[in-house]
């Protein structure tokens, strides 16, 4: 037998096998989950730079103010992101950093294309994913992630946004230096969760996030990390390793150093647990397939139920493809987040 498939079967197996304790309760499990994330996503930088937070643009909407503004996540790294505040805000309000997936960047979640002027309206009259937050009283932040739109490397930035990302550049290079182009992202979206928290209109005790595919490996390995998010929604990423990522070629975003030897992707997500969190995806998805987002599903519950928090947990298999639905997620999001009391 010449090609490797059987080869990479066998790995997949003994790979699980290493994971010695995975019959045991979440209890007992948590803790060792938690330590192999931190430990797959590698070493981060120091987040001890100053935000310096600019707001370089300013526009006046029916619905409210869109900002764009730009702060440091470490020296030499500024990440710039779209901030849209909903009209009629009294006092400090919950804020939701959303997270873009594959494509020209968060221009997209606002509405707008690359070079900046406003997109045609979808065939299905669903308006931009920022837009629907904010009109439910939502401040969102939609930052850039790191290798998309205006934060490619320079040699791509020529190039259609639309089909050309730096992700390969970036994460090949990263693992030359013992690093993950997820751990740098992910360190990104505390830096992003900094700034957030420290904005005078939004209450740094309801803050959540929500991610769309490579967008909801941000937010979820982000909130699986970092208790001050205290929701979650992740549209059309949760799924199981074997289902997805090992039987379907995605982007090297998406694989973590030995992971498998510790937990599969709905434990890495179920350390978000007792914090709520809400899942979507699309039935007919061919990167995550229905069938195994089922699975996900099913574990997740099964977390949340010994967490004691069954009720913070929410799910939705939808009529579509890849893509955010939001049909039950975006009031989800909204009603966890203007719960009066943090969840620790």
């Amino acid at each position: 037998m010449w090609n490797p498939d059987h080869y990479l079967e066998e790995a997949y197996q003994a790979a699980r096998e290493q994971d010695a304790g995975r019959q045991r309760p979440w209890n007992e499990r948590r803790s060792g989950v938690r330590a192999a994330l931190v430990e797959a996503l590698g070493p981060v930088p120091a987040a001890g730079a100053p935000l310096e937070p600019e707001v370089i643009g300013r526009w006046e909407l029916e619905t409210g103010r869109l900002e764009r503004v730009v702060y440091t996540t470490h020296a030499g790294l500024r990440m710039p992101a779209f901030v849209l505040v909903p009209a009629g805000l009294k006092g400090r309000a919950p804020a939701v950093i959303a997270w873009h997936g594959h494509g020209i960047g968060s221009r997209e979640l606002v509405g707008l294309r690359a070079d900046d002027t406003p997109a045609e309206a979808r065939p299905d009259g669903r308006r931009p994913v920022a837009l629907q937050l904010a009109e439910r009283g939502l401040i969102v932040i939609a930052p850039e992630i790191v290798g998309f739109g205006d934060r490619r490397l320079a040699a791509d930035l020529p190039k259609d946004p639309h089909t050309t990302s730096s992700c390969f550049a970036l994460a090949s290079r990263l693992l030359m230096c013992g690093q993950t182009l997820a751990g740098l992202r992910v360190f990104e979206a505390m830096r992003a969760l900094d700034y957030t928290a420290g904005r005078e209109d939004v209450d740094p005790q309801r803050i959540g996030c929500m991610g769309f595919s490579g967008g909801g490996l941000v937010a979820a390995f982000a909130a699986a990390l970092d208790p001050r998010l205290q929701a979650a929604l992740l549209c059309g990423f949760t799924n199981t390793f074997a289902g997805s990522l090992w039987k379907r070629t995605h982007c090297i975003d998406n694989y973590l150093p030995g992971i498998l030897k510790a937990a599969e992707l709905p434990e890495l997500i179920g350390l978000i647990a007792p914090r709520s969190l809400f899942v979507e995806s699309g039935e007919g998805d061919g990167l995550f397939p229905a069938a195994s987002f089922r699975e996900a599903a099913s574990v997740l519950e099964t977390i949340y139920q010994e967490e004691g928090a069954r009720e913070r947990f929410g799910s939705d298999l939808f009529p579509g493809k890849h893509e955010v639905s939001g049909r039950l997620s975006f009031d989800w999001l909204a009603q966890s987040l203007k719960r009066n009391a943090p969840i620790e």
